[in-house]
């Protein structure tokens, strides 16, 4: 059996094994962002990893970013939710929620009233934005005024109690891959001249201030954060101009709040791993006092020689849980991986969601 495999105490809970379902951002929800009532059956399926972790669910009308993506802050959101956990629950696995906020990756054609996308600066990003008429380009955010935001931590306080609500077992806060709160943390993305920017310490308020909020309601051990200092997707952004410096403050300041993980993309995800000489993704490992999930193109045998080395705790695998609902089971026999083409990644019902085999024909659970 692969240490990888074998049983993994996280906190106060105790995991099937060390195989994390990473975030999926599978645009099935409705207009009104409810999930869909297949939405059991694929994380039902998929309850088979030590831990899910939802894909990116917004956090407000203001957070959306993508056309038929989840959300978190009506009650009709936490009931289309709640048969998920049971679900997942019931075949004997745990599900976190994660917050989301889109900030400057967004479109005014998926947001209310169609205002523009918000961001700490009016900085517009390069890239598409998905909606419901197609892809469109990005446009120029607005900039938060200072007395909003505020309402925006609020907003994530908020959605932590609808998750808590809807049976999750914890969440974790997205602050990667160019959304709101990084678009705060880096200063590529943040040109503000009030006490949201400048400074470290004042790039690190907004983000540390959702933090502390989503910890006053679900304790720091049950709560997670994603970080990606190496990315430059969506949006071809630029790197924070001191990665280490940056990510190193953040990670000491997250240290206070008693976070039960970190989960990094190492690399840039669906495109490299490869780790830019200003980035040290060691140092997170070695600074962060609470457990390290490793996240981007991990396969088994990267896994159990990052485990041997002390370089992570858990490992997160995306893709392969696409196409792969039984992907536990096939890494313990070392059966061939399924590929999921690109077409039925986003958008769509059920087909090439949650009705891929297993290696034996469809996978039993129990709803």
């Amino acid at each position: 059996m692969s240490p990888i495999l074998e049983p993994f105490t996280l906190g106060d809970l105790t995991l099937k094994n060390r195989v994390v379902m990473a975030p999926l951002t599978r645009s099935r929800s409705s207009d009104e962002g409810i999930p869909p009532d297949f939405a059991v059956d694929y994380y039902a399926q998929r309850a088979n990893a030590g831990l899910i972790i939802s894909e990116a669910t917004n956090i407000s009308p203001q957070a959306v970013g993508y056309a038929l993506t989840p959300g978190i802050w009506t009650d009709a959101q936490v009931e289309g939710w709640k048969p998920v956990t049971a679900a997942v629950h019931a075949n004997e696995g745990r599900i976190f929620l994660q917050l989301w906020h889109t900030g400057r990756i967004s479109h005014p054609d998926v947001q209310p009233n169609g205002q523009s996308p918000v961001a700490p600066s009016a900085l517009k990003p390069e890239g598409m934005a998905f909606t419901k008429s197609g892809m469109k380009p990005h446009e120029t955010p607005r900039a938060l005024e200072t007395d909003e935001i505020p309402g925006i931590v609020e907003d994530y306080r908020k959605a932590a109690e609808n998750a808590k609500r809807a049976g999750f077992d914890g969440v974790e806060i997205h602050s990667a891959n160019n959304y709101l709160l990084e678009q705060f943390v880096r200063d590529s993305t943040n040109k503000r001249t009030d006490q949201y920017g400048g400074s470290i310490e004042n790039r690190l308020r907004f983000p540390l201030a959702v933090v502390k909020a989503v910890t006053e309601v679900w304790g720091g051990k049950r709560v997670g954060i994603r970080l990606s200092p190496a990315t430059t997707e969506p949006g071809k952004t630029p790197l924070d101009s001191d990665p280490k410096g940056t990510f190193g403050a953040y990670i000491d300041a997250l240290n206070a709040f008693d976070l039960l993980y970190v989960h990094t993309i190492e690399g840039v995800t669906q495109q490299t791993r490869d780790v830019p000489d200003e980035v040290d993704f060691g140092q997170i490992r070695e600074r962060f006092q609470g457990a390290y999930i490793g996240n981007n193109q991990y396969t088994l045998e990267l896994a159990e020689k990052d485990l041997a080395e002390g370089r992570a705790d858990l490992f997160s695998f995306g893709r392969p849980y696409i196409a792969n609902p039984d992907l536990v089971e096939r890494l313990r026999i070392g059966a061939p991986l399924a590929e999921a083409p690109k077409a039925y990644w986003y958008g769509g019902g059920a087909n090439g969601y949650s009705d891929w085999p297993g290696m034996n024909g469809p996978v039993a659970f129990r709803r």
